[in-house]
């Protein structure tokens, strides 16, 4: 394929108080979320103003890829759409067929399996064409990435950073821990082809947290989760990572360096989560705490987004450094087959 842009395709999320509520109906949209469950999440993004760093963080990423183009030649415009907030997938895409797009490469800011990491952007791909209509632009989604060699490499920079925050005197003993956000477990068994035996998303960040750390030298770590929401009745992936700093510190661990091994950028459920939450609670149990930076700010994260465009316009081999799968890599991007990552009840999330 031999494309005439490509689409950065993510979240979304609000940019000032007035935005929040509309944007949290956006994502909760058909499914039952109580108001005072949308309430409760609101009066996180009021803890930042009203404002998700999410759009911020992502323009960044698009002048640092055009930069990248720029650099090696490529002439290829770069557009900007989002699933739950301006600017709308919709509406971006319609902009590129006015423009005269006529076949455009998707690079998702999630490198994941499973349903809302991978398939629902293939369905926001094909509602946005059906808005736009029959002269809508071809749109192929990149391949998930969760292992390429440039991502491992910018967390593993990121971890030593972090380690080297932390006092000088518990540095040697610090306890490595992963987080990626949580999903009901009934989701992450459906993640992946039938065939693959689920649990795909689960598998592939076990898999990133274990390169990751081979990569910055630790010869241990744990993976835990962050951001669950819903019914307590409802089992999701655990241990969650406030939970598990008790049991670290109950353990006799004073330093903890926290990687969101499951994030591309510092949005909204990593500042809250991990630098405010769990902040807090390190501080309640005496212990010192540092928090790896995500790759989105990285030049090379710019430089991945680039290396799989190649993979498509050049037939260039997939870097990979893992042994789960990474669907999508083929020279026409198709998707996983139709009984793979059904969607599973879910309720408000933070971005």
């Amino acid at each position: 394929m031999r494309p005439d842009a490509l689409l950065l395709l993510s979240f979304g999320g609000p940019e000032q108080p007035s935005d929040v509520m509309p944007f949290l109906e956006n994502v909760t949209r058909g499914r039952g979320v109580p108001r005072d469950r949308l309430e409760a999440v609101a009066e996180h993004y009021m803890h930042f103003g009203g404002v998700s760093p999410i759009n911020a963080l992502n323009r960044d990423i698009i002048a640092a890829i055009e930069s990248e183009l720029a650099r090696t030649g490529i002439d290829l415009p770069v557009y900007f759409g989002n699933r739950n907030w301006h600017p709308m997938v919709e509406d971006t895409v319609a902009t590129m067929r006015d423009d005269g797009i006529r076949s455009a490469l998707v690079f998702p800011t999630s490198a994941w399996g499973g349903y809302s990491g991978c398939r629902q952007y293939h369905e926001d791909i094909v509602r946005a064409r059906n808005a736009v209509g029959s002269d809508a632009p071809t749109l192929v989604k990149l391949r998930q990435y969760y292992d390429h060699p440039l991502l491992i490499a910018s967390f593993a920079d990121a971890i030593g950073a972090a380690v080297a925050q932390l006092p000088a005197d518990r540095r040697e003993t610090a306890r490595l821990v992963f987080t990626a956000h949580s999903i009901p477990v009934a989701a992450d068994a459906s993640a992946g082809p039938p065939s693959d035996g689920g649990n795909l998303y689960s598998r592939q960040v076990a898999e990133a947290a274990r390169l990751c750390a081979a990569a910055a030298g630790f010869a241990d770590h744990d993976l835990v989760w962050q951001s669950r929401s819903g019914p307590p009745q409802v089992p999701w992936l655990e241990p969650d990572i406030c939970d598990h700093l008790e049991a670290l510190s109950a353990d006799g661990v004073d330093a903890v360096v926290i990687c969101p091994v499951g994030f591309v950028s510092d949005h909204l459920e990593v500042v809250w989560d991990l630098d405010t939450e769990a902040q807090e609670k390190a501080a309640e149990l005496g212990m010192s705490i540092a928090r790896a930076a995500t790759p989105g700010t990285d030049s090379r994260f710019a430089q991945l987004a680039l290396e799989l465009i190649g993979e498509q316009t050049a037939g260039s081999p997939p870097q990979r450094l893992g042994v789960e799968p990474a669907y999508g890599s083929t020279p026409d991007g198709a998707p996983c087959n139709p009984g793979c990552c059904a969607m599973a009840t879910r309720t408000a999330r933070q971005k």
